[in-house]
């Protein structure tokens, strides 16, 4: 062979090198996302939805999603603002021993509704007042409070408590003091709004663009953008475009058992916290394990921070027999909550009542409810208020269907 065929020959060898490496790089690249601002520059809006989606639109903004985060107002705002009721002592001195007489208050201003901590004693006074901007939660178990300093968002020191309906110290808060300080990151806010623009790649930062905030969670969060759709649609009532043109929306229903696991998985399964890509980029009907980083060891017996819901539903017989069991054979996302003991129904899809071991000394009415002994409602043991010396744990049902003792 001539110097100019080995020439030849080594520069295809290079070449084919070349391409291999870029093959193989490319191979273990993770895989691309479209940023959450650019998806979000295609949503359309909820009332948008609602031309073609009434029925499903209208019952679904009583939903606890929908009502997961809202501006903060006196409609939004469950808590009491009345003298008497608007104020959260310290009954335990000793706990507030860097405080001293600390006790919160809740004040209704003209610009808005206030969270004002007093601490010290007559005369030598010390006091903090930040503005409620965003309530986070439905209120089914309560709510927590956010607060906009400039771009930086912040979460309050109280919080108010469904059972009972009085003010506890917001979770996680150390009791006896008087903190305005918790940063609000993006993945807490992933699952109790629809949209934030980030100002900072940094998953801990809390610097934000205010007016981008999309408060709930809308349609178009597991539908994905919607501006297309309306467009196709816009664009077949005037036979500009083909009957069978694709929707150009995504269906959850469409999808396979554990991509729409997954879907629900993204805020309700607690354990998967660390994630893989900025909050907000999910895509419904891709797989999470490209999002949030798989969940390592055994998953506990019992409910966990905000609720490991899915883990627990994944280690029960029915789902692991039962090939098309989802979260939604149980719940109808566009629907309001039912009472717990009514979803017994779906049970009994399955179950014959005469196979329950109590069936013998409670008779038919057992099937009223096969909930409550099959999916007990038990306390968190990973998020609490304590106030004023007292632990306040809130109560979850246990979705690990089984016979418990």
């Amino acid at each position: 062979m001539g110097p100019a065929s080995v020439a030849m020959s080594m520069a295809l060898l290079m070449a084919l090198l070349v391409a291999l490496l870029g093959f193989l790089g490319a191979a273990f690249q993770p895989p691309t996302q479209a940023t959450p601002e650019a998806q979000h520059g295609k949503y359309a809006g909820d009332p948008a939805c609602l031309s073609c989606h009434r029925d499903q639109g209208t019952s679904y903004v009583h939903t606890s999603h929908h009502l997961t985060s809202q501006p903060a107002n006196k409609d939004s705002i469950l808590g009491s603002f009345h003298e008497g009721s608007n104020v959260l002592m310290i009954a335990d001195p000793a706990t507030a021993s860097d405080n001293p007489g600390l006790y919160f208050k809740m004040e209704a201003k003209a610009n808005g509704f206030y969270q004002t901590a007093v601490a010290g004693w007559p005369g030598q006074l010390q006091k903090r007042s930040e503005r409620m901007d965003v309530v986070i939660g439905s209120g089914v178990r309560g709510q927590s409070y956010l607060y906009w300093h400039g771009d930086r968002l912040y979460e309050l020191p109280v919080s108010y408590w469904s059972d009972g309906g009085r003010w506890i110290n917001s979770p996680g808060f150390k009791d006896g003091t008087m903190s305005f300080s918790r940063a609000v990151i993006p993945r807490c806010l992933e699952c109790h709004a629809t949209f934030i623009q980030a100002r900072s790649p940094d998953p801990l930062s809390n610097q934000y663009e205010p007016a981008s905030l999309v408060t709930g969670i809308a349609c178009e969060r597991c539908h994905g953008p919607g501006e297309a759709h309306i467009a196709l649609h816009q664009a077949k009532k005037t036979a500009a475009a083909s009957d069978l043109a694709p929707e150009a929306i995504l269906n959850p229903a469409s999808f396979s058992r554990d991509r729409q696991v997954d879907l629900c998985a993204l805020c309700h399964n607690g354990i998967r916290s660390e994630e893989l890509v900025p909050a907000f980029s999910y895509t419904p009907g891709k797989p999470l394990d490209a999002y949030l980083h798989p969940a390592e060891g055994d998953l506990a017996a019992h409910p966990d921070v905000h609720g490991n819901q899915v883990g627990l539903l994944q280690k029960s017989r029915c789902y692991v027999s039962s090939p098309n069991m989802s979260c939604s054979t149980c719940h109808d996302v566009h629907q309001p909550e039912r009472a717990a003991a009514a979803y017994s129904d779906r049970c009994l899809t399955c179950h014959r009542v005469e196979s329950c071991g109590m069936s013998k000394t409670m008779g038919h009415k057992i099937a009223e409810n096969c909930i409550d002994c099959h999916m007990p409602v038990e306390s968190t043991n990973a998020i609490a208020s304590e106030t004023a010396g007292q632990v306040i744990r809130p109560k979850m049902r246990n979705h690990w269907i089984k016979v418990y003792p």
